[in-house]
């Protein structure tokens, strides 16, 4: 499994021009599932989001994680952060989940997230042609990946 955590001022979700999700201040995960992600993968990463700590204290410096800001998260499924580029200029999508794995783990993800910080979580719809806009923090981004723990 694969993040991209993004600090966000804010940040949406459209599909065929409609606005389907938005969020202020907060994450917006991008979020790729292998497939051969397990139950560690989902709570390792449900655990380093909720508890990552790259918003500013009142000391300026980054010590406060969602919680303590009151932080929203968008979480948008992304089969593409799987892909190998090993070999040509052609991208390959074999180690991505199928697509019920795919679906079934980025929920789980959302909703492990929704459980550790007692609040909604909004999502993207899966598989479907998405537009995401967004105004990074910072910036500061962060990549996670399951199998490179650390």
């Amino acid at each position: 499994m694969k993040a991209v955590v993004q600090r966000v001022r804010n940040a949406t979700v459209s599909i065929d021009g409609n606005v389907h999700s938005s969020i202020g201040q907060g994450f917006l995960v991008l979020l790729g599932i292998h497939k051969e992600d397990t139950d560690s993968d989902i709570e390792w990463m449900v655990r380093k989001v909720a508890n990552m700590r790259v918003f500013e204290d009142e000391n300026g410096l980054m010590n406060s994680d969602l919680s303590t800001i009151e932080g929203e998260v968008l979480v948008v499924s992304q089969f593409t952060l799987i892909a190998s580029t090993k070999k040509g200029n052609r991208p390959s999508f074999n180690d991505a989940a199928d697509p019920q794995k795919g679906n079934a783990y980025y929920l789980r993800v959302a909703k492990g997230l929704e459980s550790v910080l007692d609040r909604p979580v909004k999502t993207g719809v899966f598989a479907a042609n998405m537009q995401v806009s967004l105004v990074n923090g910072g910036p500061v981004t962060i990549t996670l990946d399951t199998r490179n723990r650390e």
